[in-house]
């Protein structure tokens, strides 16, 4: 199917199950199956490639390792390209092909179809798996009467890759956007993972005959599926509803070659998708919807990775927006880089001990249960992709926040196949991205700057332990002065990842509000800031 030689990271799969294909069931959790991967450089279309004992998998390491049984058996590629970086580096790496960075849905990325084999490791036998499928591409989204899509080719990322590179942008347009042409909006920039189109918002009601017995596991609830549907039309008629502050509200596209999300700021290996974003994409929405386009009418707020880059990009740009609303965010003090204190832990997978061999969790639920551990996540990083491409959440971070290697991929901050932590590599993080720690040592400048503008949320029983970092946070937030930073840090009681602030709801539900939870602490924001003689009346019909 290939006519000219591919690279990429290529995957054999195994399931006991056909539930579903075996490419959608890998993931470091209690029911994942198994993958095993080796890079490919050159490889030409009919060449074999040998996957043996020596082939690293997750979560058995080896071939040689699986129980004998049944299995349904697929491969993949997950397909690379040459990247000329700015520094002068050469590198391969998965590019967005407009999926948001998932390696199994991937559009071009070759697999073959599931076939039904019996292993037996006492036995040599050699099965051939033939990669004749091709993932089809994405098909965009369609503008509605509230929906609109911007795209536009970043000049300073395609600099920074030495090829076009693009940014994207779901706007939600306010009621009357078309009949009132002399209003000017505030902006809500809503952070998070990839979004296909915006999320959570329907004119539709759902069926009340709609099928039910759908069970989510992480909530403990049937009928999830129809819950979603109703929050989202009951955004909708809040949303057009007379007295509604009308605002835009836009969610963001920065898929990269490593991830989902560039988290906003700027990177020594993604690019300065900070500066591409704040100087180059919200001016052209604002320039397009008729955005106020001033930093006292944009707020910034999201939850997980959209809660880090809401408190990140209001830090690192502190005059050009009014507001952060971070709900859940991964590690802003990385003394609980979640269960890893990077500064004085020599290991990341295991605790210090002079007999026991403990490992550290890096997940539970919310009765403090665990699903895997530091070393069993990394090792399925591992699995899916050398030098930082696995696409997965240790992986970005590192390639996020550490310097370039030599080799032009992000410089380790442990070894993934040991844990052992590299200290010079823990204070580059420390200086750049370490959230709490930049604050404290710039607060007499940003102090000033943030004065009322930071807001985090976090769940007690966060499934991830984000909660440790942000008590650190707060510990230092309360101890400021001059000025005392007047925002708010608040916790929600046996509350799991994603927490937002909601006291009255359960998380299902207020994990659905992000766009509307916040709104009363806007406007009484802009209230109180907003300079004398800027408009705050044309958006107010």
């Amino acid at each position: 199917m290939a006519k000219e030689a591919q690279d990429g990271r290529l995957l054999i799969m195994l399931a006991n199950n056909d539930k579903a294909e075996p490419r959608m069931q890998i993931n470091d959790g209690l029911k994942t199956q198994l993958v095993f991967g080796v890079d490919v450089d050159g490889m030409k279309a009919g060449q074999e490639i040998i996957f043996d004992e020596t082939s690293l998998g997750f979560p058995i390491r080896s071939l040689s390792s699986i129980p004998k049984g049944d299995y349904y058996v697929q491969a993949l590629i997950n397909r690379y390209e040459t990247f000329k970086l700015k520094s002068g580096q050469s590198v391969k790496l998965p590019p967005d092909q407009g999926e948001g960075q998932h390696w199994n849905t991937k559009p071009g990325n070759f697999y073959s179809k599931p076939q039904k084999i019996s292993i037996d490791p006492s036995t040599s036998e050699t099965i051939k798996v033939v990669m004749d499928q091709k993932i089809e591409p994405i098909k965009e989204a369609t503008d509605t009467k509230f929906i609109k899509h911007l795209k536009i080719q970043s000049e300073k990322l395609t600099e920074f890759y030495g090829r076009p590179m693009f940014l994207g942008a779901h706007v939600l347009l306010p009621e009357g956007f078309d009949e009132h042409p002399d209003a000017h909006y505030p902006i809500m920039i809503y952070h998070g993972h990839f979004p296909e189109d915006f999320g959570g918002f329907s004119a539709e009601a759902p069926d009340p005959k709609m099928d039910t017995s759908d069970y989510s596991d992480r909530f403990g609830i049937y009928g999830y599926k129809k819950i979603e549907k109703q929050e989202a039309y009951n955004f909708y008629k809040q949303w057009i509803s007379k007295n509604f502050p009308r605002f835009l509200v836009i969610e963001i596209q920065h898929a990269n070659p490593y991830y989902d999300d560039s988290y906003a700021v700027n990177s020594a290996n993604l690019g300065p998708y900070g500066d591409a974003i704040m100087y180059e994409l919200l001016p052209a929405i604002e320039k397009k919807f008729r955005g106020i386009g001033q930093g006292w009418a944009r707020f910034t707020y999201g939850g997980s990775t959209g809660g880090w880059e809401a408190l990140a990009v209001q830090m690192f740009y502190p005059d050009e927006l009014n507001g952060c609303f971070a709900a859940c965010p991964d590690p802003i003090d990385f003394r609980a880089y979640a269960l890893v204190n990077l500064y004085k832990d020599k290991n990341a997978y295991w605790y210090e001990s002079d007999f026991k061999k403990l490992p550290r969790p890096a997940h539970r639920n919310y009765l403090g249960q665990i699903q895997n551990t530091m070393e069993e996540t990394n090792h399925y990083e591992l699995a899916l992709g050398t030098h930082s491409r696995s696409g997965q959440q240790w992986d970005i971070w590192e390639a996020v926040f550490s310097p370039q290697g030599e080799d032009g991929y992000p410089k380790r901050i442990f070894d993934k196949e040991t844990g052992a932590i590299n200290t010079d590599i823990a204070n580059y993080w420390k200086e750049h991205y370490d959230l709490r720690y930049i604050l404290e040592r710039d607060w007499k400048v940003l102090g000033p700057k943030l004065e009322g503008k930071i807001h985090i949320y976090c769940g007690d029983m966060d499934n991830y332990y984000l909660n440790d970092a942000v008590y650190l946070m707060e510990n230092f937030l309360k101890k400021t002065n001059s000025p005392f930073y007047k925002g708010e840090v608040d916790y929600g009681d046996r509350a799991e990842h994603c927490w937002n602030g909601d006291h009255n709801n359960p998380n299902y539900i207020s994990r659905l509000r992000y766009n509307t939870m916040y709104l009363p602490k806007i406007l009484k924001r802009i209230s109180e800031s907003a300079p004398r003689g800027a408009d705050v009346k044309s958006w107010r019909y």
